[in-house]
């Protein structure tokens, strides 16, 4: 069996950066993104909930953000990811947690980047955002 190659990584990171941001902006369903998450081996939702870590610590959450995200998640809010997530200040050892745990982890991740992402587009990066992140064209709709 051979390794994935530098560049399929870079593709897959691209791939995963592309959907969570989607859902972040409503331009994908929670429910897409998470029958793409699903359709993942285990290694790749870990790299997944490594990377929305990454975007919720630059997003600068709060717990506030992380208690709105539990709720619009539909996860509940005494499981691992919520609990979590709603700590001030808030946990980030998704990637750690047990496979079983990934699918809750991952919705309550995007939900919380998505509270704490629309703020900062709309306080920091307000009519000037050269994050292309933040200027996603609108996309049919993909699992």
């Amino acid at each position: 069996m051979t390794e994935p190659s530098s560049d399929d990584d870079r593709t897959f990171r691209r791939e995963a950066e592309r959907v969570v941001n989607e859902i972040a902006q409503g331009l994908r369903t929670l429910d897409a993104g998470v029958g793409w998450f699903s359709g993942l081996a285990p290694t790749r939702q870990q790299e997944v909930l490594q990377e929305a870590t990454g975007y919720a610590l630059q997003a600068h959450i709060t717990s506030a953000d992380g208690r709105a995200g539990v709720a619009r998640s539909g996860v509940k809010p005494t499981a691992n990811p919520a609990v979590m997530i709603c700590m001030d200040p808030p946990r980030y050892g998704f990637a750690g947690l047990p496979s079983a745990e990934h699918l809750k982890a991952f919705r309550v991740l995007v939900s919380v980047f998505a509270i704490a992402d629309a703020r900062r587009r709309e306080t920091y990066c307000k009519g000037a955002c050269g994050h292309e992140w933040h200027n996603l064209p609108a996309a049919t709709e993909q699992p």
